[in-house]
């Protein structure tokens, strides 16, 4: 089955209907998208300064541990939000390529982010080490980069077809 047919197929059940019938369900749901993915980059952002070098006096190890549990709630609201809309409009996402482009740039933020506090989480100055530094800062700021792809793409979603 290839992803158009896959869509008109998704966008004629029942659940599908019933997300489009509520004139309020998608704006809400867009609503919580949005606000998770604010929480996403925000703890990301915060991490990935603190990586760079900002705010030196506080260890890494309290920035991982103060951000790392609201990105993974949020990547968990993300995902049913956006499983949700993606159920309202298959044909607006399934078939967009700056979509699948998204989805690939937010599994990669996932992972920069991953790679970057599992080490902390067994030992708190992994990242201090003056040979870690390059690869911290090599993270970092591929991490920044993807994040803002992430905001870019879901803007540019809805010009796209």
């Amino acid at each position: 089955m290839s992803i158009e047919s896959f869509s008109v197929w998704l966008d004629k059940t029942p659940l599908s209907l019933e997300i489009k019938g509520a004139a309020w369900f998608v704006p809400a749901v867009q609503t919580m998208h949005i606000a998770a993915i604010c929480v996403v980059i925000g703890s990301s952002l915060l991490m990935d300064l603190r990586l760079l070098g900002v705010a030196k006096d506080v260890p890494i190890s309290v920035y991982v541990r103060r951000y790392s549990p609201w990105i993974g709630i949020s990547i968990a609201v993300l995902l049913l939000s956006g499983i949700t809309l993606i159920i309202g409009e298959p044909g607006r996402t399934l078939g967009n390529w700056v979509f699948w482009t998204k989805m690939a740039l937010v599994t990669l933020g996932a992972l920069l982010t991953a790679v970057f506090a599992v080490p902390v989480a067994q030992d708190e100055i992994y990242w201090d080490s003056g040979r870690r530094r390059q690869a911290a800062t090599l993270i970092a700021t591929l991490s920044l980069a993807v994040w803002v792809a992430v905001i870019v793409c879901g803007r540019w979603i809805a010009y796209v077809l």
